[in-house]
């Protein structure tokens, strides 16, 4: 995506959460709602430490490329929206 290359304030951990979502994203065949969890994004960005995950996935909403909703109830999962403009390509 060339929106997040281009963003010098984007480190390698805002990288991998974007992927991770993304990933999900795909999974889910969402581009704009997309349910998650803590413990799967962490899996997939590969950040072991929560201040970590914290930090970075708070970032990414305070620069505007996610809009988080937090589940509260264990039987529903939390959900992000993506603010980006995606390029959906059938293959």
């Amino acid at each position: 995506m060339r929106l997040l290359e281009n963003d010098r304030k984007l480190n390698v951990w805002h990288h991998a959460l974007m992927n991770a979502i993304l990933h999900l994203a795909c999974l889910q065949n969402q581009y704009k709602v997309i349910r998650v969890s803590r413990r799967r994004l962490m899996a997939l960005s590969h950040i072991a430490t929560l201040p970590t995950y914290h930090k970075y996935f708070k970032e990414l909403q305070e620069m505007g490329y996610i809009i988080y909703r937090p589940s509260f109830d264990p039987r529903y999962r939390s959900e992000v929206e993506l603010l980006l403009k995606v390029k959906v390509v059938k293959l």
